[in-house]
């Protein structure tokens, strides 16, 4: 499995259209869900994936901390193999990928509250109330 961390500007036409149709294949249309899925978060997002001779088996982003204080947000979690620890391995990544574009600084998520659970184990804690964010329940959580 090889890991892949780039800005917008360094992916390459296939690579945007991979992460696209992976996101919006689960987010949009499993989830039926229509929303913008493609936005400009994605132009100063890192964009961090695992791959393997199969394609791309899991992916995220990473947002820049807002000021000089504010938290770094993970985002658009996803795996393309559930079942095989490829997500907890790519959060792990983003949130290392955060601390060495950023320095040390909060992270946060908004999480589906479906996977609180998977979160927790990965170091987060809920620091907000559900929340409906296109229709699906939500919580914030930061990573602790």
């Amino acid at each position: 499995m090889e890991l892949k961390i780039k800005t917008f500007e360094e992916l390459s036409a296939l690579e945007l259209f991979e992460i696209y149709r992976l996101r919006v294949s689960v987010f949009v249309v499993e989830q039926a869900c229509p929303y913008q899925e493609v936005d400009e978060a994605d132009l100063t997002a890192l964009h961090v994936w695992l791959e393997d001779e199969d394609g791309m088996a899991a992916y995220l982003r990473v947002l820049p901390p807002e000021g000089q204080y504010g938290p770094a947000h993970i985002g658009r979690v996803i795996s393309a193999r559930r079942g095989q620890g490829l997500g907890a391995a790519v959060v792990r990544q983003g949130i290392e990928a955060a601390y060495n574009a950023f320095g040390y600084c909060r992270i946060e998520i908004e999480a589906q509250s479906y996977a609180v659970g998977f979160y927790e184990k990965l170091g987060f804690v809920i620091t907000g109330a559900e929340f409906l964010l296109d229709g699906i329940p939500h919580v914030k959580m930061e990573l602790i």
